[in-house]
């Protein structure tokens, strides 16, 4: 018996295709700035009521803090009447600024002496440098015009004989130029002011028209008779109000030196 043997052929396999795995490139990630919220800063706001706390848990504050009383206006309650303390404290602030304005002007006075005892200074260096009456007129004229502001200065002595080798330094007792001057010679006492256009011809000659204002200072001393001007282009410079003082003491020292370097010429 012949048996038939089927054989089944077996289909070839398809061979695997290996796909290659897709490479994803790496997302940089973006980062978003943080947003930090910021509070706003609270503004301390004080009410009168918190002041008035403040004061009642502290009484000893105008105590410690009484120049602000000076700030303060408290009002009376009965309205237009004033309390006796009030009135005090108004009389003291006014009292208060009165000695504020006088302590400002004495500073302002203090500054002026110092001012005016460098000036007298100077005044005196320049004297005692000078040796002859030349010398007196030149340093007088340099030191009055640096240190003192002034623009003319005219020294005129009282002597019977003058001077010949000093043209114009000396005048005759006698001499009618002295008549202008008759009341500062009379009294001693300074005057200034416009001087008259003779008393200016007389000290300043060709000058004359040019001072606007002048100090005359009478010389009156046992061995010294003369006069002493100073003059300023400025109307202001010299007026009748201020003060003899200074001009006084001015002519003091100058007569001294004139004395000294006079007694020495003889």
């Amino acid at each position: 018996m012949n048996e038939k043997i089927e054989t089944t052929e077996k289909k070839p396999r398809k061979p695997r295709v290996l796909k290659p795995k897709e490479i994803k490139e790496p997302v940089e990630k973006v980062v978003k700035p943080k947003i930090v919220k910021t509070k706003p800063e609270k503004t301390l706001e004080i009410n009168a009521t918190q002041v008035a706390d403040y004061l009642k848990s502290h009484s000893d504050f105008f105590i410690e803090h009484v120049h602000l009383l000076e700030h303060l206006t408290i009002p009376h309650p009965s309205g237009v009447a004033v309390s006796l303390i009030s009135k005090q404290l108004e009389l003291f602030r006014s009292r208060s600024q009165e000695m504020e304005n006088q302590l400002i002007e004495l500073i302002e006075i203090a500054r002026g002496n110092d001012a005016v005892v460098t000036r007298m200074h100077k005044l005196n260096l320049a004297l005692l440098d000078a040796t002859t009456l030349e010398e007196v007129v030149t340093n007088l004229n340099i030191v009055l015009s640096e240190y003192f502001l002034t623009d003319f200065v005219a020294i005129r002595l009282i002597q019977d004989l003058p001077n010949s080798d000093l043209n114009g330094l000396f005048v005759a007792s006698d001499s009618n130029e002295l008549k202008p001057f008759a009341e500062e010679l009379r009294t001693g006492k300074p005057s200034c002011g416009k001087p008259t256009l003779t008393q200016a011809r007389m000290l300043f000659g060709f000058q004359a028209n040019e001072v606007k204002s002048c100090a005359i200072v009478p010389l009156l001393f046992t061995e010294l008779e003369g006069l002493l001007a100073i003059g300023s282009r400025d109307e202001s410079r010299f007026h009748a109000s201020m003060g003899h003082l200074f001009l006084t003491q001015m002519s003091e020292v100058i007569a001294t030196r004139l004395i000294t370097l006079l007694q020495s010429a003889k």
